[in-house]
């Protein structure tokens, strides 16, 4: 489970684990850059930035996932994307949370 709140309805926090995150560094590709180039030409959304950016997040969402596992959560409240250019045509992209561990209410 996760979810951009604090806290997650029918679930009470029994242990919080810490931040767990998930890091993915991508660069556009010359030919990406060119097929790019000559969408914005006719304007609209740029269909080849846009798939790049989705898969950016969906790997570093999975990967913050894993780590998440792997500190032993059943959850993560608080998550965020961050992005930053690291350098021209190269991002980082981090999903980030706070892993825990939720249990049902009774």
């Amino acid at each position: 489970m996760v979810t951009t709140a604090f806290e997650l309805d029918n679930f009470r926090i029994v242990r919080t684990l810490g931040i767990a995150r998930g890091i993915i560094v991508r660069s556009r590709s010359l030919l990406g850059n060119i097929g790019a180039g000559l969408q914005t030409l006719v304007g609209g959304n740029i269909s080849l930035y846009t798939k790049l950016c989705e898969r950016s997040r969906e790997d570093a969402f999975r990967l913050m996932l894993e780590h998440a596992g792997e500190m032993g959560a059943n959850a993560v409240i608080g998550a965020r994307y961050d992005a930053t250019e690291v350098m021209g045509g190269v991002t980082e992209v981090l999903a980030y949370g706070t892993a825990v561990v939720v249990e049902p209410v009774r």
